[in-house]
């Protein structure tokens, strides 16, 4: 069965997207809807499975002050062979990964980007020996370190 959302379905959406942390009587006043259609709106959404999960985002550059900047580098690679196989059991390899943050399979290209942050340079060349060296399918290894982060933005846009 096909599920379909609705207007306000979507500012429900955005509006969670914005700050999930809000309490539901807020989040009803924010869209214009009362309070047990709210609760029951938001409740079908995420049995939908179209709110996959809630998270805290933390704020990088104050937490920096006492664990330091960290390491966030954008990481192209290429694979020596790119079957379906060998691109789901290197996805398998790399996804559990705690310091993977993303990853996306691309083309054209390299066969996958990822988005990965560690604590210093260490631990990146221990992450690359852990998931790219070690790897014989691994062709080419490009890594991007990030010298700013400029924007930030986990939301998906539902309105043009």
């Amino acid at each position: 069965m096909k599920f379909s959302i609705d207007a306000i379905d979507i500012k429900l959406l955005e509006a969670l997207q914005d700050d999930a942390s809000q309490s539901n009587q807020a989040l009803a006043a924010r869209t214009h809807i009362s309070p047990p259609t709210c609760l029951r709106r938001v409740k079908r959404l995420r049995d939908a499975g179209l709110i996959e999960r809630d998270i805290a985002i933390l704020h990088a550059d104050k937490l920096a002050e006492t664990l330091g900047h960290g390491l966030t580098a954008v990481v192209e690679i290429t694979l020596d062979r790119q079957g379906a196989e060998q691109q789901e059991a290197f996805e398998a390899r790399v996804a559990p990964d705690g310091a993977v943050q993303q990853c996306y399979r691309v083309s054209p290209g390299p066969d996958f980007v990822l988005v990965v942050h560690v604590r210093d340079m260490p631990a990146y060349l221990a992450l690359a020996q852990r998931l790219f060296t070690s790897d014989v399918n691994v062709r080419n290894v490009k890594a991007f370190f990030s010298l700013k982060r400029s924007k930030f933005e986990p939301k998906l846009l539902l309105t043009p």
